[in-house]
């Protein structure tokens, strides 16, 4: 049915489809696709996820792509010398955020520069933020009690819990860590390691402590021990080297007072 509306000098109508065509020129934020990532200039190439409009000659209104959006800086948390950054891969959703005013000499050269032209909420003035979720893409177990740096496969994680302030770390994977420099652990209630075997690969590990040992303890160059705390040891120690305490040699010691014959020494006492 036509708006009789349309047939008459209808002001509020003409104010607003002005308005409306004024409206339809400014792009402030859309969903987008990533199509390339380019790691050095931190830019990325989206497609636009929602379509736009256009009349044909004969009136129809067809749903177009958006033209693909080129350039568009990355924006990842980074403050203070630290970043957080992730592995932008293509087909990732991501939020475009179109700037006010040209962006393009401040990307060129940081600072305060002013707009290339008199452009404003352009499509080529866009930001990348990753991270919005369709329905289809979206992640699961998703907690609602700590803070998770995550895979979106949730196999591995490092969460901190605000309430508790625990934090964990976990994979299904291998956990390395390299370290340069003096570094110190330092934790003031009790420590257990869970695995099934642990190798310590250091040309010197001190302890300053007592070391307790409730099983087996083989060592293939031998034990020395200079006192202090001493090593406790439940279980039977094996070693294909010497064994000294102090500067006794398990292997070289002798004992006084004994008289050269067939017979046994006594047990240690």
């Amino acid at each position: 049915m036509i708006n009789p509306n349309a047939q008459i000098n209808d002001t509020n109508l003409l104010l607003e489809q002005t308005f409306n065509g004024k409206q339809a020129a400014i792009w402030t934020a859309l969903p987008g696709i990533i199509k390339s990532f380019d790691p050095q200039a931190m830019t990325c190439e989206v497609q636009p996820a929602v379509t736009g409009r256009i009349r044909d000659a004969d009136g129809t209104i067809k749903q177009v792509n958006l033209p693909l959006l080129l350039d568009c800086p990355v924006v990842f948390p980074h403050a203070g010398a630290c970043s957080l950054t992730f592995p932008i891969k293509e087909g990732d959703e991501c939020l475009v955020v179109f700037s006010s005013r040209g962006i393009d000499f401040w990307w060129q050269n940081g600072g305060i520069q002013p707009p290339p032209e008199p452009r404003m909420h352009d499509l080529s003035d866009g930001f990348v933020i990753p991270g919005p979720y369709s329905q289809p893409k979206k992640i699961a177990n998703v907690s609602t009690e700590s803070v998770q740096l995550r895979s979106n496969d949730h196999e591995a994680f490092l969460e901190i819990n605000p309430t508790t302030h625990n934090i964990k770390v976990q994979t299904t994977a291998n956990l390395n860590a390299t370290v340069g420099g003096d570094s110190t652990v330092q934790v003031t209630g009790n420590v257990t390691i869970k695995a099934a075997s642990v190798t310590i690969d250091s040309p010197n590990t001190h302890i300053t402590g007592t070391l307790q040992v409730d099983k087996l303890i083989t060592a293939q160059q031998g034990v020395t021990s200079t006192g202090g705390s001493g090593v406790q040891v439940t279980g039977p120690i094996t070693s294909t080297g010497d064994i000294k305490a102090g500067s006794i040699s398990l292997q070289q010691h002798t004992h006084s007072g004994v008289q050269p014959g067939g017979g046994d020494t006594g047990q240690p006492k």
